[in-house]
């Protein structure tokens, strides 16, 4: 826990079966077929039974607050006809019910008919999202790019987080079938493209406090099965 609280990040080997990833590429196939990503996964049960499966699980007992709620699963899938990368953020956006009206809340946007917003840093600080690869992810796979220690930085300014980039050369962060990549969201990120004929599919699961502040409440939340 040490290290991850320095680095933000882990890996977390052989968290589900590879049957296990058989069955979840299944299920998630017709919520993602047009596009190869969606935001909006949790509120389907086999999605929540998962979140709820992967909170009560010891090998992430020691990164997850033991009331952490799942408040989103987005699903990402990256093959030779999906081929995408992302340019180094953090992720500052959270799923909430409804818009407040609040100094501190910035950034609101919709996405999938679901309301986002960028809270107060004190929640950003919070969150912890656990990444499951259904898919063995090596380097020529697209896999996810990390700066180390860069979320104990705050929130960072594009200059200054290219400035981080240079002084702490992203890692990658590769997985064998069903392993996590467990990370905290204001870790800094990026991915390129895949280079192979072979598929990164990767279920995105957040975790975050039960309350949220100035009123706000969160879009949906899984604590149990």
């Amino acid at each position: 826990m040490a290290q991850f609280g320095q680095l933000g990040y882990a890996l977390v080997p052989d968290l589900l079966s590879a049957a296990d990833c058989a069955h979840l590429a299944d299920a998630v196939q017709p919520a993602a077929a047009a596009s190869g990503g969606t935001r909006c996964l949790l509120a389907q049960p086999w999605c929540a039974a998962l979140a709820a499966r992967l909170r009560a699980d010891p090998r992430l007992a020691s990164f997850l607050d033991p009331d952490a709620l799942a408040v989103q699963c987005t699903y990402f899938e990256k093959s030779a006809d999906r081929n995408w990368l992302v340019p180094l953020h953090q992720d500052l956006s959270i799923p909430v019910a409804a818009r407040v009206a609040a100094p501190a809340l910035r950034g609101w946007s919709v996405k999938e008919g679901t309301v986002f917003v960028q809270p107060p840093l004190e929640v950003l600080e919070k969150l912890v999202a656990v990444r499951v690869h259904l898919d063995p992810c090596g380097p020529d796979d697209g896999p996810l790019l990390v700066v180390p220690g860069s979320h104990r930085a705050g929130v960072l300014a594009q200059p200054d987080a290219a400035a981080m980039r240079e002084a702490t050369p992203p890692l990658a962060c590769l997985s064998g079938i069903g392993g996590a990549l467990v990370m905290r969201p204001l870790l800094l990120h990026a991915s390129s493209k895949g280079q192979g004929q072979s598929r990164r599919r990767v279920l995105h699961f957040v975790y975050g406090p039960r309350a949220l502040p100035h009123g706000l409440a969160w879009s949906i939340a899984v604590q149990d099965g």
